[in-house]
């Protein structure tokens, strides 16, 4: 169900429902990262990777990470840049320090599919986190032969620097100190994917911060989640809010901002920005 009341109505409504709110839980998808300015497509993506466009006809950020390449040295020509530009460069949009300035007197949590660290850079509370699907700072080893991740900015930064022709100089390319396979980006695409003690100890958090609030005036907001991936945040929260009659549940997504008709009468979705909405919010 979409809201019938008219925005200004929408946002006074989330305004209380903040204000009122005993705690957030706030579930983030890759439309808040694009509202703050990291968006894959169009201009943005041009203007750093049009040489693999002009080469291997890639069309946008999220294509270029599943290319084939031959090599590695060009696989990390590729992966470097991706990772510099999406996760050690800020975003261009205070987007993130706002969502902060309205949540930091809150008791919050923050469970997210984006892994590009925004959340740590505007000020967010790394314990009230929970990074589902990984995270560009880390590497891990490619098989896994076990289960531990390690920081790579300082690589990164330097595969940036060095890399000529879209090739990286093949010492640089990051092998598994275990095994001595090659790494990769600890990023949630298969089965291969590892959960570190950091990432147990995450989930752990969040599931505590849940069985804590079940009965709480919860405001359950949910920011930029699309359908790839409903059931790590989305259906979840549907299913809070409807077990949870004191809680209230927010969406703000362009164009997909919407919910169950079961929890119609606790919801509130806003079609728009997120940055411009939550830019309405102040006390």
């Amino acid at each position: 169900m979409q809201s019938t009341l008219n925005y200004s109505q929408q946002i006074n409504k989330l305004k209380t429902a903040l204000k009122n709110a005993d705690a957030v839980l706030i579930g983030a998808g890759a439309g808040l990262s694009a509202s703050a300015g990291f968006t894959y497509s169009g201009s943005r993506f041009y203007k750093y990777f049009a040489d693999f466009s002009d080469k291997y006809g890639i069309i946008d950020m999220y294509s270029g990470g599943f290319y084939p390449y031959q090599t590695l040295e060009e696989y990390w020509a590729w992966w470097s840049r991706h990772i510099y530009y999406n996760r050690y460069v800020e975003p261009s949009k205070p987007v993130y320090d706002k969502l902060y300035g309205l949540v930091k007197d809150k008791d919050y949590f923050v469970i997210t599919t984006n892994v590009d660290h925004c959340f740590q850079k505007a000020g967010f509370d790394k314990k009230r986190l929970f990074y589902t699907q990984g995270d560009y700072g880390l590497f891990q080893c490619s098989i896994p032969c076990h289960e531990k991740t390690y920081d790579n900015e300082d690589l990164i930064r330097r595969m940036v620097v060095e890399q000529k022709e879209m090739k990286i100089p093949s010492e640089l390319i990051p092998l598994c100190p275990i095994c001595g396979k090659p790494m990769t980006v600890n990023l949630r695409c298969d089965d291969r994917f590892v959960q570190d003690a950091g990432w147990e100890e995450a989930s752990q958090r969040y599931e505590s911060f849940v069985e804590n609030h079940k009965n709480s005036r919860v405001l359950i907001l949910e920011l930029g989640v699309g359908g790839n991936t409903p059931v790590i945040i989305k259906y979840p929260f549907w299913r809070l809010t409807y077990q949870n009659p004191k809680s209230t549940y927010a969406c703000i997504n362009y164009k997909v901002a919407l919910c169950p008709s079961e929890i119609e009468k606790q919801a509130i979705c806003i079609d728009d920005d997120i940055g411009k909405a939550i830019g309405q919010i102040d006390f």
